[in-house]
Protein backbone atom coordinates (compact mmCIF):
# COMPACT_ATOMS: atom_id res chain seq x y z
CA UNK A 1 0.00 0.00 0.00
CA UNK A 2 1.10 3.85 -0.57
CA UNK A 3 -1.05 6.12 2.22
CA UNK A 4 0.17 9.18 2.98
CA UNK A 5 -1.16 10.77 6.35
CA UNK A 6 -2.21 14.14 7.41
CA UNK A 7 -3.39 16.17 10.76
CA UNK A 8 -2.78 18.95 13.04
CA UNK A 9 0.21 18.76 15.05
CA UNK A 10 -0.30 16.85 18.06
CA UNK A 11 -2.68 14.68 16.61
CA UNK A 12 -1.08 11.71 16.77
CA UNK A 13 0.72 11.32 13.12
CA UNK A 14 4.49 9.74 14.38
CA UNK A 15 2.70 7.18 16.71
CA UNK A 16 -0.42 6.49 14.19
CA UNK A 17 2.28 6.08 11.45
CA UNK A 18 4.36 3.67 13.16
CA UNK A 19 1.66 1.36 14.21
CA UNK A 20 0.47 1.51 10.88
CA UNK A 21 2.95 0.94 8.89
CA UNK A 22 4.51 -1.83 11.29
CA UNK A 23 0.81 -3.54 10.96
CA UNK A 24 0.95 -3.06 6.95
CA UNK A 25 5.50 -3.88 7.04
CA UNK A 26 5.88 -1.08 5.01
CA UNK A 27 7.99 1.88 5.33
CA UNK A 28 7.24 4.84 7.52
CA UNK A 29 8.86 7.17 5.80
CA UNK A 30 9.08 11.17 7.50
CA UNK A 31 10.61 14.09 6.10
CA UNK A 32 12.40 14.73 9.48
CA UNK A 33 14.43 11.23 8.70
CA UNK A 34 15.07 11.87 5.27
CA UNK A 35 16.47 15.35 6.12
CA UNK A 36 18.55 13.90 9.29
CA UNK A 37 19.56 10.94 6.76
CA UNK A 38 20.99 13.10 4.54
CA UNK A 39 22.39 15.72 6.70
CA UNK A 40 24.35 12.85 8.60
CA UNK A 41 25.15 10.72 5.58
CA UNK A 42 27.14 13.91 4.06
CA UNK A 43 24.82 13.56 0.83
CA UNK A 44 25.22 16.30 -1.51
CA UNK A 45 21.31 16.79 -1.11
CA UNK A 46 22.07 17.01 2.72
CA UNK A 47 25.14 19.27 2.54
CA UNK A 48 22.77 21.84 0.41
CA UNK A 49 19.84 21.17 2.72
CA UNK A 50 21.73 22.17 6.12
CA UNK A 51 22.78 25.34 4.33
CA UNK A 52 18.98 26.79 4.59
CA UNK A 53 18.90 25.10 7.76
CA UNK A 54 21.83 26.13 9.41
CA UNK A 55 20.06 29.97 8.92
CA UNK A 56 16.85 29.07 9.55
CA UNK A 57 15.01 28.89 6.54
CA UNK A 58 12.91 26.68 5.13
CA UNK A 59 14.30 23.88 2.51
CA UNK A 60 13.01 24.83 -1.14
CA UNK A 61 10.72 22.42 -2.49
CA UNK A 62 12.57 21.16 -5.00
CA UNK A 63 15.37 19.69 -2.49
CA UNK A 64 12.59 18.15 -0.13
CA UNK A 65 11.15 16.51 -3.06
CA UNK A 66 14.45 15.30 -4.48
CA UNK A 67 15.14 13.72 -1.35
CA UNK A 68 11.68 12.50 -1.17
CA UNK A 69 12.38 10.98 -4.46
CA UNK A 70 15.26 9.38 -3.82
CA UNK A 71 14.04 7.14 -0.84
CA UNK A 72 10.58 6.47 -2.47
CA UNK A 73 13.15 4.54 -4.91
CA UNK A 74 14.66 2.56 -2.55
CA UNK A 75 14.36 -0.98 -2.53
CA UNK A 76 11.81 -1.10 0.48
CA UNK A 77 9.64 1.56 -0.42
CA UNK A 78 9.06 -0.59 -3.74
CA UNK A 79 5.74 -2.70 -3.22
CA UNK A 80 4.70 0.33 -0.61
CA UNK A 81 5.36 2.81 2.14
CA UNK A 82 3.48 5.84 4.56
CA UNK A 83 4.43 8.80 4.04
CA UNK A 84 4.04 11.17 7.01
CA UNK A 85 4.68 15.06 6.58
CA UNK A 86 5.37 15.15 2.74
CA UNK A 87 3.17 16.40 1.00
CA UNK A 88 2.81 19.28 2.76
CA UNK A 89 1.02 21.69 -0.09
CA UNK A 90 -0.96 21.03 -3.19
CA UNK A 91 2.20 21.77 -5.55
CA UNK A 92 4.02 19.25 -3.91
CA UNK A 93 1.25 16.69 -3.76
CA UNK A 94 0.82 16.88 -7.53
CA UNK A 95 4.58 16.57 -8.17
CA UNK A 96 4.27 13.29 -6.09
CA UNK A 97 1.50 12.54 -8.19
CA UNK A 98 3.43 12.50 -10.92
CA UNK A 99 6.67 10.97 -9.72
CA UNK A 100 4.16 8.13 -8.88
CA UNK A 101 2.77 8.27 -12.09
CA UNK A 102 6.40 7.28 -13.83
CA UNK A 103 7.14 4.64 -11.61
CA UNK A 104 3.30 3.32 -12.70
CA UNK A 105 2.41 3.37 -9.19
CA UNK A 106 -0.27 5.85 -7.44
CA UNK A 107 -1.26 6.36 -3.65
CA UNK A 108 -3.65 4.78 -2.56
CA UNK A 109 -5.40 6.42 -0.12
CA UNK A 110 -5.22 9.23 1.83
CA UNK A 111 -5.93 9.24 6.18
CA UNK A 112 -6.32 12.42 7.65
CA UNK A 113 -6.19 12.38 11.42
CA UNK A 114 -9.04 14.48 12.43
CA UNK A 115 -9.12 16.14 15.93
CA UNK A 116 -10.61 19.12 17.62
CA UNK A 117 -8.50 22.23 18.26
CA UNK A 118 -9.30 22.44 21.78
CA UNK A 119 -8.52 19.23 22.12
CA UNK A 120 -5.01 19.58 20.33
CA UNK A 121 -4.42 22.75 22.18
CA UNK A 122 -4.73 20.49 25.53
CA UNK A 123 -2.62 17.92 24.38
CA UNK A 124 0.32 20.45 23.27
CA UNK A 125 0.56 22.98 25.67
CA UNK A 126 0.13 20.51 28.79
CA UNK A 127 3.29 19.03 28.10
CA UNK A 128 6.46 19.82 29.89
CA UNK A 129 9.95 18.83 28.96
CA UNK A 130 12.52 17.41 31.50
CA UNK A 131 15.26 19.72 31.71
CA UNK A 132 17.79 16.49 32.88
CA UNK A 133 17.04 13.61 30.85
CA UNK A 134 14.97 15.33 28.35
CA UNK A 135 11.78 12.97 28.79
CA UNK A 136 8.10 14.33 28.34
CA UNK A 137 5.01 14.63 30.64
CA UNK A 138 2.09 15.97 30.94
CA UNK A 139 0.07 18.05 33.14
CA UNK A 140 -2.92 16.24 32.99
CA UNK A 141 -1.94 12.63 31.65
CA UNK A 142 0.81 12.61 34.12
CA UNK A 143 -1.47 13.96 37.45
CA UNK A 144 -4.22 11.47 36.89
CA UNK A 145 -6.73 13.76 35.03
CA UNK A 146 -6.79 16.52 38.10
CA UNK A 147 -4.79 19.08 36.12
CA UNK A 148 -2.92 19.92 39.03
CA UNK A 149 0.59 20.83 37.62
CA UNK A 150 3.78 18.99 37.31
CA UNK A 151 7.02 20.48 38.53
CA UNK A 152 9.04 17.12 38.64
CA UNK A 153 10.11 14.44 36.34
CA UNK A 154 8.48 11.09 36.94
CA UNK A 155 11.56 9.27 35.54
CA UNK A 156 14.59 11.35 37.16
CA UNK A 157 13.19 13.63 39.57
CA UNK A 158 14.52 16.32 37.00
CA UNK A 159 12.93 20.03 36.78
CA UNK A 160 10.03 20.43 33.63
CA UNK A 161 9.82 23.06 31.85
CA UNK A 162 7.15 24.49 28.97
CA UNK A 163 8.97 24.47 25.78
CA UNK A 164 8.22 27.77 23.62
CA UNK A 165 6.71 25.37 20.88
CA UNK A 166 4.35 24.36 23.43
CA UNK A 167 3.27 27.45 24.57
CA UNK A 168 -0.76 27.79 24.14
CA UNK A 169 -0.53 31.24 21.66
CA UNK A 170 2.26 29.19 20.08
CA UNK A 171 0.21 26.15 19.18
CA UNK A 172 -2.64 27.87 18.42
CA UNK A 173 -0.75 29.78 15.74
CA UNK A 174 0.79 26.75 14.38
CA UNK A 175 -2.61 25.06 14.26
CA UNK A 176 -3.66 28.25 11.41
CA UNK A 177 -0.61 27.56 9.91
CA UNK A 178 -1.46 23.91 9.26
CA UNK A 179 -5.32 25.04 8.40
CA UNK A 180 -3.99 27.52 6.23
CA UNK A 181 -1.85 24.95 4.44
CA UNK A 182 -3.20 22.05 4.21
CA UNK A 183 -6.66 22.89 3.77
CA UNK A 184 -5.71 23.12 -0.11
CA UNK A 185 -4.45 19.94 0.26
CA UNK A 186 -7.29 17.72 1.93
CA UNK A 187 -9.51 19.08 -0.68
CA UNK A 188 -7.39 18.55 -3.41
CA UNK A 189 -7.06 14.44 -2.27
CA UNK A 190 -10.90 14.80 -1.54
CA UNK A 191 -11.26 15.21 -5.16
CA UNK A 192 -8.95 12.31 -6.28
CA UNK A 193 -11.21 10.73 -3.96
CA UNK A 194 -8.59 9.10 -1.80
CA UNK A 195 -9.16 10.96 1.32
CA UNK A 196 -10.65 8.81 4.36
CA UNK A 197 -11.21 10.92 7.42
CA UNK A 198 -10.31 9.14 10.84
CA UNK A 199 -11.33 10.38 14.55
CA UNK A 200 -8.08 11.17 16.11
CA UNK A 201 -9.75 11.23 19.91
CA UNK A 202 -9.52 8.41 22.13
CA UNK A 203 -7.11 5.66 23.31
CA UNK A 204 -4.15 5.10 21.14
CA UNK A 205 -5.11 1.79 20.29
CA UNK A 206 -8.80 2.91 18.98
CA UNK A 207 -7.46 5.06 16.59
CA UNK A 208 -5.25 2.60 15.40
CA UNK A 209 -8.34 -0.16 14.73
CA UNK A 210 -10.55 3.14 12.84
CA UNK A 211 -7.00 3.48 10.52
CA UNK A 212 -6.58 -0.63 9.88
CA UNK A 213 -10.55 -1.08 9.63
CA UNK A 214 -10.60 1.46 6.65
CA UNK A 215 -7.18 0.32 4.90
CA UNK A 216 -8.45 -3.21 5.66
CA UNK A 217 -10.44 -3.39 2.21
CA UNK A 218 -6.80 -2.62 0.24
CA UNK A 219 -4.77 -5.45 2.03
CA UNK A 220 -7.07 -8.35 1.13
Amino acid sequence: MRIVLVGPPGAGKGTQAQFIATHLSIPKISTGDIFRANVSGGTELGLLAKQYMDKGDLVPDEVTIAMVRDRLAEEDARKGFLLDGFPRTVPQAETLKEMLAEWGDKLDLVLELIVDEDEVVRRLSGRRTCAQCGRVSHVVFESGGSGKTVDVCGYCGGQLFQRDDDKEETVRHRLEVYTEQTAPLVSFYANEGILVGIDATGPVEEITERAMAELRPFTK
